[in-house]
């Protein structure tokens, strides 16, 4: 089995920290093409062993092999994707930046004065629950303005049209948009969360939540101007758990950075890895740890793999193909039903 050890992936994920990306989750400063240089300052030499190599039979390391430039030959893919029988799909923020999703990264990924790992962390939802809960409603009531695109569209069609022909097509996203469940598709992994989920910090209660507003109180809060002020809302008027007259305060059920993935998603996303025959990262800079570690090891594995992208990234030589250009573009049509299907 070629994949890292989960418990290495969670305590990695809730150690090291990069303040440069707009998920909310731990980032991991690591270049695949670099060979950790940089790294090494700030994990353990193990660790960054750990990284370079995944685990054989018995306990044998393999080290990641380095790949050819990779083929932006449509035609070629085409051929691999028509024989694929089970194909998995890695996507991030560059997906659902395509249907004008805010992605909270850069000189001007700002929410008000703050960006997003000011916000989403546990430290900042203690101090403040009303400004955290004014973000998270902003960007609510963003998504639900925003409609899935034609790269969301391609991914659940073919999902749909393999499922017919007994292959299947698992979705791996980052995003916490729910996007791709709007846009149909039906075996959606969301190793971050959800918006549209609340957890209570008091039984841990998880449940869909799709009010709009989500409480009364921050019905016309959360404008992202930097001129606005705090609305200061009383923590008993916040989001509150309706389980079994709990009652007890709601959060986003999002990582947040300093949290760990959950260890379920990570267990089905280790199986979906491993018996995936062809892998596709759609709208991923490859620099969120630990999701940017899937596609390299199966690539690893000799399972090939092609990137969508509108640049290229820390991984990219890795891969066996490479598409740059929207996802939107360059997705479709090679995803389109191929002429040896027969449904």
């Amino acid at each position: 089995m070629y994949f890292l050890d989960k418990q290495l992936i969670l305590g990695v994920s809730s150690i090291y920290t990069q303040k440069n990306e707009e998920a909310d989750v731990i980032n991991v400063c690591f270049s695949v093409c670099e060979r950790g240089s940089g790294f090494r300052q700030l994990v353990p030499r193990r660790l960054v062993a750990h990284l370079r190599y995944g685990a054989g039979e018995a306990g044998r390391r393999i080290p990641l092999v380095e790949m050819s430039r990779p083929s932006s030959d449509l035609a070629e893919f085409r051929k691999v994707f028509a024989k694929a029988k089970h194909i998995a799909i890695i996507t991030g923020a560059g997906v659902s930046a395509e249907s004008g999703v805010p992605t909270f990264r850069g000189a001007g990924g700002y929410w008000r004065k703050w960006q997003a790992q000011d916000l989403a962390t546990p430290e900042a939802f203690s101090r403040n629950p009303s400004r955290v809960w004014e973000f998270y409603h902003y960007r609510r009531e963003v998504m639900l303005s925003k409609s899935p695109n034609a790269a969301h569209s391609a991914i659940s069609e073919c999902e749909a049209r393999l499922s017919r022909q007994g292959r299947s097509v698992v979705v791996i996203t980052q995003n916490i948009d729910e996007l791709h469940r709007r846009a149909g598709s039906r075996h959606v992994l969301e190793i971050h969360g959800s918006l549209f989920k609340t957890r209570c910090v008091n039984c841990g209660h998880v449940a869909e939540n799709y009010k709009s507003p989500i409480c009364a109180a921050l019905h016309g809060k959360g404008a992202p101007d930097p001129n606005t002020r705090d609305a200061k809302i009383a923590v008993e008027d916040l989001p509150r758990c309706e389980e079994d007259s709990c009652k007890g305060l709601l959060r986003p059920h999002v990582v947040w950075f300093g949290e760990t993935l959950d260890p379920d998603i990570l267990t089905q996303v280790e199986k979906e890895l491993e018996i995936c025959d062809l892998c596709l990262v759609v709208g991923t800079s490859s620099v969120v740890y630990p999701a940017a570690m899937f596609a390299p090891q199966v690539a690893a594995r000799g399972v090939p793999v092609a990137e969508f992208n509108m640049e290229t990234t820390p991984a990219t030589m890795r891969f066996a193909f490479h598409f740059q250009g929207p996802c939107g573009t360059t997705l479709p049509p090679a995803l389109e039903r191929h002429e040896t299907e027969v449904i």
